[in-house]
């Protein structure tokens, strides 16, 4: 207990899934915590409803339960004023900001010169830009603090292979580890450090691809290789959230620019 103990956590996307259980990892090893998520619908190309505000509240009291305090602002990633405004409020219970999980995302499925253009802007709107937005709210404070800090953001298996059919997804989950290693450089001079985890198919995130899997897997062979896992068929929120612990933890003071699996050995496959 305590790996965390003390640090000042800002969470995207902790509505549901992967973000609520990071939320109360990191809550259980010490950390106070900021969640934030949209809670509205955003586009009709999303097959699938979004978190909502009574969700992420109940994210906050998960995180209170385990005897930490916790602060939910409804904010979208791709406003940057919004997220500042997450990140003020961080600041302004707690006094600062340690860790940054940057987990906010969103899919759509459809060959690449079939998707529409909104269906693209919005995968990489939320998913790139929402990350980049993130990023830049958090680091001018955290520079100015003088503590360092850790960055982890979620990409995916498919930020490390050519995954069907979503491409926009690939493009979005391949972009932030091109900005997580550019930003990893630009800020160890300032001892915050920047990583990615790359999950394949987690059992709970409240995204679905639309259609049952058994007929996304029948027309696109590709699609049931990559969700072939030598280890087990997918993870769970709290295998992620593990990744997370540690890459927020003093415990990994040193490791930074990392692409962080937890895959299943999904990426490692023949």
């Amino acid at each position: 207990m305590g790996r965390v103990a003390d640090k000042v956590a800002l969470i995207t996307g902790a509505a549901r899934g992967q973000g609520r259980s990071h939320a109360v990892r990191l809550a259980e090893e010490g950390a106070d915590v900021v969640v934030t998520d949209v809670c509205h619908d955003i586009s009709d190309e999303l097959r699938y409803a979004l978190a909502t505000k009574d969700q992420l509240e109940e994210t906050a009291e998960l995180v209170r339960a385990t005897g930490r305090r916790c602060v939910a602002v409804q904010a979208d990633v791709r406003s940057v004023a919004e997220v500042r405004a997450a990140v003020d409020a961080a600041t302004t219970a707690f006094g600062r900001l340690d860790v940054v999980v940057a987990n906010a995302g969103i899919m759509t499925i459809g060959s690449a010169w079939e998707l529409s253009e909104e269906a693209w802007d919005i995968v990489m709107d939320v998913n790139l830009k929402g990350v980049w937005n993130t990023t830049r709210a958090a680091i001018p404070g955290m520079i100015e603090a003088g503590a360092g800090g850790s960055i982890i953001i979620t990409s995916s298996a498919a930020g490390i292979r050519g995954h069907v059919p979503y491409a926009h997804y690939v493009a979005s989950k391949h972009g932030v580890v091109g900005l997580m290693k550019a930003l990893s450089n630009e800020l160890a001079p300032h001892a915050i450090r920047v990583n990615t985890v790359h999950p394949t198919g987690v059992s709970d995130t409240g995204i679905t691809v639309g259609e049952p899997i058994e007929e996304l897997a029948a027309r696109e062979p590709l699609f049931a290789l990559a969700a072939m896992n030598p280890l087990a068929p997918y993870v769970e929120p709290r295998d992620v959230s593990n990744a997370v612990l540690f890459l927020a933890s003093d415990e990994a003071r040193y490791v930074t620019g990392l692409q962080f699996t937890v895959d299943a050995g999904s990426t490692n496959k023949p």
